[in-house]
């Protein structure tokens, strides 16, 4: 690959997560300025479906900062951001039922949230790792020592693309459980799936970045080794 090529490919690793995240903060603005038919509140959405599936022992809290909402397994715990917890807006209403969707799957013992939580630990360490040898093979020329960090940055694509499945199939659920227990109406599933891709779209465009790149090392070990 010539200078210009890799000119080409960092540009590209750096506007696809950047076009995610455009996308995300557009669509969630234009509907977080829209009110819910049902008028509920994110909590109020996201304690309706927990209750309905009897989930009365999971909490929902308020986190600080923009789109930090999040479920916590191991607190059972469902985070909605300050707007999404207090509004009801048809982007509160949707995150907020994403967020149960995860507890869902918790509680379901969802095969691939399962395996996402198992590699949370081998992630944290081989994701700072990964770099430490691959930088030790760009330098020293040393493909042994390459090799061992694209192994290590593997379990990070791996649990990439172990997301994946996990973020769709809770968006899903949100879906089913908004519709059936007549939280949102017909006019409004349309709007609240626009929310939820957007939000998936970030996932896709990580793993997107991270396959390139473990692509690209893969390349350059295998000419490595050929010279």
């Amino acid at each position: 690959m010539g200078i210009g090529g890799y000119i080409f490919y960092f540009i590209l690793l750096l506007i696809i997560p950047l076009w995610a995240q455009f996308k995300l903060k557009r669509t969630y603005a234009k509907y977080s300025k829209i009110r819910s038919t049902s008028g509920h509140t994110g909590a109020q959405v996201a304690r309706i479906i927990l209750d309905a599936n009897g989930l009365h022992d999971v909490k929902v809290t308020e986190s600080r900062g923009m789109l930090s909402d999040h479920y916590n397994p191991l607190t059972k715990v469902v985070a909605l951001s300050s707007h999404n917890y207090h509004d009801a807006s048809v982007a509160g209403t949707a995150v907020a039922a994403h967020e149960v969707g995860h507890a869902i799957q918790d509680a379901e013992a969802y095969a691939f949230l399962r395996l996402r939580h198992r590699l949370v630990p081998i992630v944290n360490v081989s994701s700072n790792m990964s770099w430490i040898f691959i930088m030790i093979g760009f330098f020293s020329a040393w493909s042994g020592a390459l090799l061992i960090g694209i192994i290590l940055l593997a379990a990070g694509v791996v649990f990439q693309l172990v997301t994946l499945p996990v973020e769709f199939n809770a968006s899903s659920r949100a879906m089913d459980q908004l519709l059936s227990h007549n939280i949102i109406r017909n006019e409004e599933e349309r709007d609240a799936k626009k929310v939820l891709s957007a939000a998936a779209m970030t996932y896709v465009a990580a793993t997107a970045v991270a396959v390139l790149e473990l692509a690209r090392l893969i390349l350059i070990y295998t000419g490595m080794q050929r010279s």
